[in-house]
Order: C-alpha cells, then structure tokens, then sequence
C-alpha cells in the first residue's frame, strides 16, 4: 500500500500515510474543506423546507 499523499510505501504507526507529516497535510486538507461530498441539496435551510413542503403537498 503506498501514501495517498506522497505515493511512499506506509508505515504500520501512520497508516495509511507514510508520516506523521502526510497524516497532518491530510487532516489539513479535510480541514480547508478540500475534501467533500457533492450534495444536490439546497444549500439554504429555507430552501430545504419550502422544498419538503412542497414535495409533501404534492398528490401521491
């Protein structure tokens, strides 16, 4: 198994990253927010309840 990060081979203490430094520049980049999940939800909370609403009123 190699580093996401650096492409190095893992080491047992760190895996799956080679280092203590690739563990942080990972956690760094799920903290920049560099990692997400793409959602097709409104991005407004307003817009998610006008949107259920709707979705609820409808006739089934």
């Amino acid at each position: 198994m190699t580093c996401p990060i650096c492409q190095r081979k893992t080491d047992p203490t760190y895996r799956p990253f080679c280092s203590r430094r690739c563990a942080d520049v990972d956690l760094g980049k799920w903290f920049a927010g560099d990692y997400a999940v793409p959602s097709t939800d409104p991005a407004d909370l307003e817009e998610a309840l006008d949107a259920l609403d709707q979705e609820l009123k409808k006739p089934h």
